[in-house]
């Protein structure tokens, strides 16, 4: 049986994208890779939850740490679709997930290389290597397909409302 790259491992976080884009979530999706198996999945479900703290990638975190019966994520690798956030790269580092593979830069939030370097701040107690932009153009992809298709739908809903008070 041959090794599993990581962009293996990346489709799998692009299926849980998939997964929260179908429910009409931002697709973001992450998995935690522990000796060549997943053991934490995650998408996003802010919405569903009305959680602002339900992102992908804590998801996965709190899925691999029930996994491992630890909060130390030693020895894991965390593949997501989109560069993480301050408060998911702080998540991480408090887990001591050695290894952050991600596809898209986030230019808006990102805290690994696009606004900050949260996971690679050497006055921090844990550093994590960083391997960006795997599978970047199908991750961004979802992601500006999912906000065209809700800016589309935001005007049809705008044209109808216009179409309605005409009418009126």
């Amino acid at each position: 049986m041959t090794e599993k790259t990581a962009e293996d491992w990346m489709k799998e976080a692009l299926h849980e994208a998939r997964m929260a884009y179908l429910i009409g979530e931002v697709p973001i999706g992450a998995v935690i890779v522990h000796d060549g198996e997943i053991i934490g999945r995650g998408h996003n479900l802010r919405e569903h939850g009305q959680d602002a703290t339900l992102h992908a990638e804590m998801m996965a975190i709190q899925e691999a740490c029930e996994a491992l019966h630890s909060w130390r994520l030693e020895g894991c690798q965390l593949y997501v679709t989109l560069e993480p956030c301050l408060m998911c790269s702080g998540a991480i580092i408090n887990a001591r997930i050695p290894e952050v593979f991600y596809g898209a830069r986030d230019p808006k939030a990102g805290a690994v290389r696009s606004l900050y370097e949260v996971l690679e701040d050497s006055r921090l107690n844990h550093r994590v290597t960083v391997h960006e932009r795997v599978l970047a153009r199908p991750a961004g992809e979802m992601l500006e397909n999912f906000f065209r298709d809700i800016r589309k739908r935001q005007k049809a809903a705008k044209r109808a409302r216009k179409q309605a008070a005409e009418k009126n």
